[in-house]
């Protein structure tokens, strides 16, 4: 599976830097969805291989920070990418006109740079809060994983400021950007509607269709662990949701942009025949 998540982020990336066509904003913030997939399935997967043929089930306390912070990261960007993503097909269509002179190259760097910074700050954000608590020695983690939300329990003896901290963080991370790509897809499918032609109408939501089915995916695992630990306390419930979003989200966002995707799909054949 990690095998698979690599390469076939790897033939995202090449397609769309091979292919002058593929130079737009979709497939700028696409590639750079593909890159940060590749970093947050292998901040996690490598190290759970390593285990699994050590058989091993200890990490110490400085390579548990080290882990959860490139986590944390990566799972934000993944985050404020689909948010971007979701603003950038809005504009497409509901503002085809002015959508060359909106989505400039100067805005759209600078929005995955802002994405980047939020990432890093909510990262360092986990990392003092955690560092307050001093005494990690034999602390037992329920995950493959050094996993916020797990390290959260550990940290807080108070339940009450423990949930706190969960909802605050998780409503500004996960909520606000959920709100603008439920909005963004509440004024594409208004557009969409108002359409005469029946051909515009399915290359408009073909085109919104892969991004809409990543969202639900990531969004769905991703909330059932953060929020889900928050609920219940039980050793297991969750783990299953924690291989979805780190593993199985990555490895399927290739397969669900390609299969789904003309140019991706036509920028895909050429690079292969131009290989063979």
């Amino acid at each position: 599976m990690y095998l698979v998540t690599v390469l076939g982020n790897l033939l995202i990336l090449l397609a769309v830097s091979s292919n002058s066509l593929l130079h737009t904003p979709m497939y700028f913030f696409l590639s750079n969805l593909s890159l940060i997939d590749i970093c947050f399935s292998s901040t996690i997967v490598t190290k759970m291989i390593v285990d699994i043929l050590t058989q091993s089930r200890v990490i110490s306390y400085v390579d548990c920070l080290t882990q959860m912070s490139p986590f944390i990261i990566f799972a934000c960007m993944d985050d404020f990418l689909l948010t971007v993503m979701a603003y950038d097909r809005f504009v497409d269509i509901c503002h085809p006109l002015h959508y060359p002179v909106i989505m400039s190259p100067h805005l759209y760097g600078i929005l995955v740079l802002v994405s980047f910074l939020v990432s890093l700050f909510d990262s360092q954000l986990h990392n003092l809060i955690i560092l307050q608590f001093k005494y990690f020695k034999d602390a037992k983690i329920s995950n493959f994983f050094c996993d916020p939300s797990q390290l959260l329990n550990l940290t807080c003896s108070d339940t009450f400021s423990n949930n706190i901290v969960k909802y605050t963080i998780g409503a500004f991370y996960g909520l606000f950007p959920l709100s603008g790509i439920l909005f963004s897809y509440y004024k594409i499918v208004s557009s969409i509607l108002r359409m005469q032609s029946s051909s515009g109408k399915y290359k408009a939501f073909s085109t919104c269709g892969s991004h809409l089915a990543v969202v639900c995916l990531f969004y769905g695992t991703a909330f059932g662990v953060y929020l889900g630990s928050a609920v219940s306390h039980s050793p297991r419930k969750g783990v299953l949701a924690s291989v979805m979003y780190p593993v199985v989200t990555p490895m399927l966002n290739p397969f669900i942009y390609s299969l789904r995707n003309r140019d991706l799909k036509s920028a895909l054949r050429r690079m292969h025949s131009r290989t063979a």
